[in-house]
């Protein structure tokens, strides 16, 4: 693995000359060298992700990106937080080692988690994937990992101030819709007409349970050989207490299936794995989630929470689009967004028949 340490981008976003003494001091005072080394994860667009070693200890750091950016994104201590209750209930999920909320020492809260040794599942199936079968199995592995996180009792693990459960949709669809404005730099009109829509048909939400926020398979670790077995949940900055159907709209919104249109971004070229003989369909994988959460819901209402979740995205990404044009962020991707924000768009509008 490349050491980026000496990079320029790394060293800003890692402040290594304050980060390696305050690691040596805090995390692994025993540990006698302490050369800091660190490789940065390119393969998200959200908080910035690390490996961090010191001597033979391997670490991942997580931070938020620099530039303004939405005021409920890229809340790592938020993210902190849930992973301590998960790992007291034993979910699959990486383990939390140290926070540090003093923005001095590299110029942003930061927390350090144990790192993970598995796959993950972006833009091919690993090595051991040969047959449908087995490709079934990891997509209903994902409705099931989704169904168990909705299943903790989120009060029992210390979660029970996280937030406010009832009414999450409508603050959800207010929330972003604030957000919305605070990320616009242009006119996007369907943004604007599901962003209408969405307001006047929130459904009535199930029992409040814990949401991920961001659930994709991308966002999943499963063990390096098969079966297919998750062995921990990613990404968790968006987590909240809320409406469980809202995670499983993000996940279909995210799940390709045959016949699907071209991707707009690139990005989207990291799911097409999904099209893929024997992976479920949406509407396959929506039943197994059902069947194994004890959930009914109609199609009318799941078209609700999978236009919601791409809205979502849209905003979120506008908000990068605009950091973007700022010179916050040197992510080639961004550069997308120009058309791809309008492209999901369009792409919330017609699955709400708009």
């Amino acid at each position: 693995m490349r050491n980026m340490i000496d990079e320029p981008e790394t060293r800003r976003l890692l402040q290594p000359d304050k980060l390696e003494p305050f690691l040596a001091e805090n995390l692994s005072p025993h540990t006698k060298e302490t050369a800091l080394g660190a490789y940065r994860i390119r393969g998200g667009h959200s908080n910035e992700t690390f490996i961090i070693w010191r001597g033979a200890e391997h670490f991942v750091l997580r931070r938020p990106p620099f530039g303004e950016y939405l005021p409920t994104a890229h809340d790592v201590q938020r993210e902190y937080r849930v992973l301590t209750a998960l790992s007291t209930a034993g979910f699959p999920s990486p383990k939390p080692l140290l926070l540090c909320s003093d923005q001095d020492i590299i110029g942003a809260p930061f927390y350090l988690m144990e790192q993970l040794n598995g796959v993950i599942i972006r833009g091919k199936t690993p090595d051991w994937v040969e047959l449908p079968e087995q490709r079934q199995a990891i997509g209903f592995a994902v409705a099931d990992m989704l169904a168990a996180l909705h299943a903790l009792d989120w009060r029992a693990i210390g979660l029970q101030d996280f937030g406010k459960p009832d009414g999450y949709i409508e603050r959800q669809v207010r929330r972003w819709m604030t957000q919305f404005q605070g990320a616009k730099t242009r006119d996007i009109a369907d943004l604007d007409y599901v962003s209408a829509w969405l307001s006047a048909h929130i459904p009535i939400s199930p029992a409040a349970a814990i949401v991920h926020g961001d659930y994709r398979i991308d966002n999943l670790m499963f063990a390096p050989e098969g079966p297919p077995r998750i062995i921990g949940v990613l990404d968790w900055e968006m987590a909240a207490i809320g409406d469980p159907l809202a995670d499983l709209g993000y996940l279909l919104a995210f799940w390709r299936q045959k016949g699907d249109p071209l991707p707009a971004l690139s990005a989207e070229n990291n799911w097409r794995v999904t099209e893929e003989a024997g992976f479920p369909t949406r509407d396959e994988l929506a039943q197994r989630y059902a069947n194994r959460a004890n959930l009914s819901f109609s199609a009318d209402t799941m078209r609700f929470y999978h236009a919601l979740a791409i809205w979502k995205m849209a905003i979120l990404l506008e908000g990068s689009y605009k950091r973007m044009r700022a010179g916050f962020t040197d992510d080639p991707f961004f550069e997308e967004l120009e058309n791809g924000v309008p492209a999901l768009a369009r792409n919330a509008r017609e699955i709400i028949g708009g």
